[in-house]
């Protein structure tokens, strides 16, 4: 049952990988990747009406989580 599981879990990874992220990540392992994104600690605290993400500079730089989440954005798909 693991393994039924981790191979979708790896292929979304990879996919998001090579679909998403800035060049300067795009060659960082999958482990890098979860250490790195998922596995920090952040705080989401809510402001006027709007949701603000707190989370360590250390892990990675706003300039390149604020181009994957662009990435993301373009994934969207277009209502037809």
């Amino acid at each position: 049952m693991r393994l039924a599981l981790f191979v979708p879990a790896y292929n979304l990874g990879n996919f998001l990988r090579r679909l998403v992220l800035p060049p300067e990540m795009a060659r960082w392992s999958l482990t890098t990747l979860r250490e790195k994104l998922v596995k920090i600690g952040a705080r989401l605290t809510r402001h006027a009406r709007q949701l603000i993400l707190q989370m360590a500079e250390v892990a990675i730089p706003r300039e390149l989580f604020g181009q994957i989440l662009s990435g993301i954005r373009r994934l969207t798909p277009v209502p037809t």
